[in-house]
């Protein structure tokens, strides 16, 4: 399985907003300019972790995005969910709680190959809190050479 990068790039403004957490909305252009995504991009996101109840929205001159609950209360497998979808590896009804259209249902023995990963999967995204994240960011402070205003949440693109 890959994440597109809706996953990588959601995770990564999620990231940043509490990394920089504070009593003031960020600006989705301050969050833009940190992590190198596009703001119209930013803009398809966010919709989706306000939908999650993840994020939410300050309007106004002062206005911008918050996260919407504590850190120690979003799981990783939230977020990958609310811009990704579900994070099951193929399309199958014993996969998928009982949605999707397989005809070999009753014979397939592949399927618990499909069940065994896809639980692994959220096992392991449900366990990784948002405080970790933040905790391991504050520990690396990884500034971006030449921009002290920048930090590396994400060695990938």
């Amino acid at each position: 399985m890959k994440l597109s990068t809706r996953g990588r790039y959601g995770l990564r403004a999620v990231l940043d907003l509490a990394v920089h957490d504070s009593d003031e909305a960020v600006a989705l252009s301050q969050i833009a300019e940190r992590q190198g995504i596009s703001m119209n991009y930013l803009e398809q996101l966010i919709p989706k972790l306000k939908k999650a109840g993840i994020v939410r929205g300050i309007r106004g001159a002062q206005g911008g995005y918050l996260l919407a609950m504590p850190v120690d209360k979003i799981s990783i497998g939230d977020i990958l969910r609310a811009l990704e979808g579900d994070l099951n590896p193929v399309d199958c009804a014993d996969v998928n709680d009982g949605e999707g259209a397989c005809s070999n249902s009753d014979t397939c023995v592949t399927k618990y190959v499909w069940k065994r990963i896809s639980d692994s999967i959220n096992e392991a995204v449900d366990g990784i809190m948002l405080s970790e994240l933040v905790e391991e960011s504050r520990k690396l402070q990884a500034p971006v050479p030449n921009d002290s205003n920048k930090t590396k949440l994400s060695c990938g693109k």
